[in-house]
């Protein structure tokens, strides 16, 4: 049921003793003047009269809707509320309010203009829409906003803008399920994170409030970021950014080129921490030196940023594309900036100038300069001159 806070009176009897009043005061002035009166004028009056009776006014008004079990869905105070003539329309001035769930409010809301619709099952806002979550602090502005209490559904379309203590984004459009906590996000999105600075970029993007994640089902562009200039970038078909860990794990042709160390890594499940500064990989990697023309790949694999150490396991190969080198282990630690390695178990060492095929269990050196030591038991070398 919708109610209107500004007198004791009620809408329907204001209505008709406004009526009655305006009647009384036409036959009075009818008495008065001359009966010649013309019937265009008294068409005239008849005019004004029906249009006072199909549209209300009310000025520094409180609308407010609720349940069939009494609860608040909704308030909205406005400068004018203007209603249509079967009151099932209210044309609404500065609305300023709060939407609620359960009873309890659960946004902020302020425009410009507003309309509510169906006896207050539908509230639109129109022009400067401000909508403030109030159990994160997050605003969101945009040019409409729609409100659906009975589906939980807040939407929010044009210019979609929206602050946060952990995120700021932009986008097209964005749909609120209020139950879920979660905001989905779609058209030319664009979100931003501190602390390292990240910013996302994609089609679409679902934001859990509470959680603080957000997921694509979409391909996302995930960049990190000093000042203006970006130093890596990630990519993958599907994607999740945590914003309280700053954890991006990205799968299906996922795709992370770093700036130091100057790699590319690349498979179907990447996780990349940027505040460890991490790459950890539990699917096939392939990791590409662009300097030192160095492929490696293996079936897991770790990379320590900071370190610029690489920790590769089953099934490792490397391969310098200079020499024509190949290695093959169980394990490998690759330093990059180096390029000293260690490989263990089942080593198979291979190159072409000269061609030299070597065995062990145990190997280091360098595979670029060709300088390879094998130890740890039973070692084979075969030399083609």
């Amino acid at each position: 049921m919708s109610y209107l806070k500004q007198s004791s009176l009620s809408p329907v009897w204001w209505r008709r003793t406004t009526i009655a009043v305006l009647i009384m005061t036409l036959l009075l002035a009818t008495g008065c003047r001359q009966r010649n009166r013309t019937a265009e004028r008294l068409a005239e009056d008849s005019a004004a009269a029906q249009e006072i009776e199909s549209n209300l006014t009310f000025n520094n008004i409180t609308l407010e809707q609720a349940n069939e079990q009494g609860q608040t869905l909704w308030n909205v105070r406005a400068d004018q509320a203007i209603y249509s003539q079967d009151q099932q329309i209210a044309q609404v001035t500065n609305p300023d309010g709060e939407l609620f769930q359960d009873g309890k409010p659960i946004f902020r809301i302020q425009a410009s203009q507003g309309e509510v619709r169906e006896n207050g099952e539908t509230i639109m806002l129109r022009g400067q829409v401000v909508a403030t979550d109030i159990k994160t602090g997050a605003v969101l502005r945009g040019d409409e906003l729609d409100w659906n209490p009975a589906q939980g559904l807040l939407i929010i379309r044009g210019n979609l803008r929206g602050s946060h203590p952990q995120f700021q984004m932009s986008a097209n459009e964005g749909r609120v399920l209020t139950r879920d906590r979660r905001m989905e996000l779609s058209g030319q999105v664009v979100g931003l994170a501190s602390n390292p600075t990240v910013r996302l970029q994609g089609e679409r993007l679902t934001w859990n409030m509470d959680a603080e994640t957000a997921v694509s089902d979409r391909p996302l562009r995930i960049d990190r970021l000093q000042g203006s200039q970006i130093l890596d970038t990630a990519t993958g078909e599907r994607a999740e950014f945590n914003l309280k860990t700053k954890i991006a794990t990205l799968t299906q042709n996922a795709f992370l080129n770093l700036a130091d160390p100057p790699v590319q890594v690349s498979g179907n499940s990447l996780i990349w921490n940027l505040t460890a500064r991490t790459v950890n990989a539990n699917q096939p990697l392939t990791v590409v030196h662009r300097q030192q023309q160095v492929t490696l790949t293996a079936n897991q694999g770790q990379i320590d940023l900071q370190k610029r150490i690489m920790y590769l396991t089953q099934n490792v190969r490397a391969e310098g594309q200079r020499n024509q080198s190949q290695l093959r282990s169980d394990r490998l630690t690759w330093n990059i900036p180096t390029q000293d390695f260690l490989a263990e178990g089942n080593v198979d060492y291979r190159q072409n100038n000269p061609l030299v095929t070597s065995r062990g269990p145990r190997a280091t050196g360098k595979l670029q300069n060709q300088t390879i030591v094998l130890s740890g038991g039973r070692i084979t070398t075969q030399i083609v001159p």
